[in-house]
């Protein structure tokens, strides 16, 4: 299996979100990502690669062009303002409110997000250009014949819709590499949602569409972030009607209660018959996860591979969440080495 990666992704680092009503260090950090790049060469599953450059093409495929604009100027808007800090907004357009897109930049960050712990700093449009290039690195191996591929990106992707960013996401690396896939042959694509948190972002890019099943084991929305999109009734909308299928799992659910979960969602997936799988691999499932709820052990991610690779499918994992930062690593390599090895 090989791995693709980037150092860019240090060029991101965001220096707090907003917790608990206090500012505090972002979880999400470069360390993640060094940790499970360390954790795969050990594990000698493959050659480590550098991501190629695809350019904008395929990430305005998915995202609206006045997001990308936005993402791309939203720096030298805000440090033009006097700003040095972390770019964060200040208010969204809720019930009864418009959304008209402001011309500031305070405007236009509230506009374009859905959370306050997301910052946006000098280096996060390069790595978050950089992560689309190492998912479609790895959607590029599938279609040269790999079986397997994986792309450490980050930052992550799956809270990402088609012009919001949030949930330490700016770009949706999975369903820009989903619909790579589909504009290079593939007929059909399923992505496959295993992170602790609903992949809110993907969902609604694909929703009404029937040539990508998404299928999500997460987090009860009435508990949990995102909150607002992830429950079972959705379904899916005009053509998409039955190929989104959502899984929500109350706080402390058990191992066998995930498992059980995943079974159906693979069911489903298998059913479908896709040409490809797109895995959006969040380990925040595991038990000590410091924002997550779940119950899962180190030594369960390995049957998490193998029950998702018994698909007997081409399949690309692309990293989300999983923010216990000592386990993260071993957590990330047991999926890929359950995977790979049945």
């Amino acid at each position: 299996m090989f791995t693709i990666y980037s150092d860019d992704h240090h060029l991101h680092y965001g220096k707090s979100e907003l917790v608990d009503g206090e500012l505090k260090p972002c979880f999400e950090c470069p360390a993640r990502a060094d940790i499970i790049l360390d954790a795969v060469r050990s594990a000698k599953l493959g050659d480590v690669v550098m991501p190629d450059d695809f350019g904008l093409a395929p990430i305005q495929a998915v995202h609206s062009p006045n997001f990308v604009a936005f993402l791309e100027r939203a720096w030298d808007m805000w440090t033009a303002f006097g700003r040095s800090g972390d770019a964060l907004p200040l208010s969204w357009a809720i019930r009864g409110l418009r959304s008209i897109e402001p011309e500031t930049i305070d405007g236009k960050l509230s506009y374009f997000s859905f959370d306050a712990s997301t910052p946006i700093t000098a280096g996060t449009w390069t790595a978050a250009r950089s992560a689309v290039n190492v998912a479609l690195s790895g959607a590029e191996r599938l279609l040269q014949g790999d079986s397997s591929a994986f792309s450490l990106c980050r930052p992550p992707g799956h809270h990402a819709a088609s012009d919001y960013f949030g949930g330490y996401c700016f770009l949706n690396n999975a369903a820009i590499a989903a619909q790579y896939l589909l504009d290079h042959g593939a007929a059909r694509v399923a992505v496959l949602d295993v992170d602790y948190h609903h992949g809110n972002g993907t969902q609604s890019i694909f929703y009404e569409r029937d040539d990508v099943l998404f299928v999500s084991i997460h987090a009860d929305p009435l508990q949990e972030y995102p909150f607002f999109l992830g429950h079972a009734d959705e379904r899916g909308s005009g053509a998409g009607l039955g190929f989104t299928a959502n899984f929500p799992l109350r706080w402390h659910s058990s191992a066998k209660a995930w498992f059980a979960a995943l079974d159906s969602g693979l069911a489903l997936v298998s059913d479908y018959v896709p040409d490809y799988v797109v895995v959006s691999l969040g380990v925040d499932t595991y038990k000590d996860d410091p924002i997550s709820q779940f119950r899962l052990e180190t030594a369960d991610y390995l049957q998490v591979g193998s029950r998702i690779a018994s698909l007997g499918l081409p399949m690309l994992f692309v990293l989300e969440g999983g923010y216990a930062v000592a386990e993260v690593g071993k957590n990330v390599r047991n999926v890929l080495v359950g995977a790979t090895s049945g």
